[in-house]
């Protein structure tokens, strides 16, 4: 159970969220958006999260949307990571939110869930970097759409209540050879020690990571060492290992060198593979 008492709130429209959001902000209510819930009832437990109203956006037509409009997919930020997987519109994503917690977490966990959440692993965000895509927000200025570069490489970048709305991705990105590698220290399901995500487009190999870093990321720095095809593949992984950014994770689930050792050891793995499709 959640130790404080809150209102909820279940708008129609996506402007509607908006307009509650700023109205309960004024009240001092520190409303907070809500799709699967599992992160603010998660956090709430600990008292991590407190606030006095949350605002449901799953009913809002445009966050559920899953489809093609001409040749870019558009997927909603309401909708499950089960659902996701199921449909299977993008292979990159259906794969990296397959490995997201079990399966019945990601029946609750949302895209736009996981992409905005405080814990900072937030893996299916990594196709999205890998495929250039677009994120549909909307906040007191109205709707706009921006790089997902801009938002959610590195620290999320969203205004104060701003809502994702939708994630935009080119048709000719989502069959490109790919692979999606997550490591855990230990059980099946247990928090991820590193997530890399890859794919390959016009022969060069692209790569995204989580659990790096306290945030995700995608380096085109990191990129450029690792697909100099001419330097040893062990050369090109030491290059890329000094373009990383800062600070390294070092935590419970492993010290920042452990990390480093596995990640080595993976894009040698993911290098040898992508270069082989």
């Amino acid at each position: 159970m959640i130790p404080y008492d809150f209102e909820y709130y279940r708008p129609a429209s996506v402007a509607e969220a908006i307009r509650l959001y700023g109205g309960l902000e004024k009240q001092g209510k520190s409303p907070v958006y809500y799709s699967g819930g599992t992160e603010i009832i998660t956090l709430g437990r600990i008292n991590l999260v407190k606030t006095g109203a949350v605002i449901d956006i799953k009913h809002i037509p445009e966050c559920q949307v899953l489809g093609f409009e001409q040749n870019r997919l558009i997927l909603g930020a309401g909708l499950s990571l089960t659902k996701l997987e199921e449909a299977d519109p993008f292979p990159l994503l259906s794969k990296t939110a397959r490995e997201v917690a079990d399966r019945t977490s990601r029946n609750k966990i949302t895209l736009g869930g996981n992409i905005c959440g405080r814990i900072f692993y937030r893996e299916a965000v990594l196709p999205f970097l890998l495929a250039d895509s677009q994120v549909v927000l909307a906040g007191r200025d109205g709707i706009k759409r921006r790089s997902v570069h801009d938002v959610c490489n590195g620290n999320l970048r969203l205004d104060k209540g701003e809502l994702l709305v939708q994630l935009l991705t080119e048709r000719s990105y989502l069959e490109l050879p790919h692979v999606s590698i997550k490591k855990r220290k230990q059980w099946e399901t247990g928090y991820p020690l590193i997530t890399v995500a890859a794919l390959r487009k016009d022969d060069r190999i692209r790569v995204a990571f989580s659990g790096l870093c306290p945030f995700p990321f995608r380096s085109v720095e990191l990129e450029e060492e690792l697909n100099r095809r001419h330097v040893p593949l062990k050369t090109r992984v030491d290059q890329a290992v000094r373009r990383l950014p800062s600070p390294i994770l070092n935590d419970i689930e492993g010290s920042a060198e452990y990390r480093i050792f596995v990640l080595r050891n993976l894009l040698e793995d993911v290098m040898e593979e992508m270069e082989g499709k």
